[in-house]
């Protein structure tokens, strides 16, 4: 048995637009215009710049609030940050990596805070007062003194009264 070969694209190609032309001319006198999809405008997309960080150490308090920043080449000075916290009160302070964002000059970076010196003016002035409040607040003390109660414990059952 001798196998046909297959016909090659070209002929097949050729065979496609010679029916092509004959249906194009027995639509008669009339044009036969075929609509082609209209082509989309190619669109630029702006490619998006990889967003650049750079990590710092940040010196925290148990309550999460931020008590100094330090550039990462400076973990040395975090450190002894964190031990004079340490040994300035009884909480729980902690170092941390933070990754900030790098900006093109459109909005600064936060700055580094070590002392309550170079804060804002306003914040100062908040966390004085705050301080100052904590200062003048009486500290009222418990006493185990009996006589020193605004009420007799007799009435409620729960004293040394007499049992009825």
């Amino acid at each position: 048995m001798a196998s046909k070969k297959p016909p090659s694209r070209m002929a097949k190609r050729l065979e496609a637009e010679a029916v092509e032309a004959i249906e194009k001319s027995s639509v008669g006198g009339k044009k036969a215009t075929a609509k082609k999809g209209t082509a989309k405008k190619p669109t630029r997309r702006k490619t998006k710049q990889a967003e650049r960080k750079r990590l710092i150490w940040g010196v925290f308090s148990g309550t999460l609030r931020e008590e100094a920043r330090f550039p990462y080449n400076e973990k040395a000075l975090a450190e002894e940050k964190l031990e004079q916290l340490r040994a300035k009160s009884k909480k729980l302070y902690f170092i941390q990596p933070i990754k900030e964002l790098i900006t093109d000059g459109s909005a600064s970076p936060r700055p580094f805070l070590d002392d309550d010196e170079e804060l804002p003016p306003a914040k100062l002035r908040r966390r004085q007062a705050a301080k100052d409040d904590r200062e003048e607040a009486p500290v009222e003390e418990y006493s185990e003194d009996v006589s020193d109660r605004d009420f007799d414990l007799s009435d409620m059952g729960m004293g040394d009264g007499d049992d009825d």
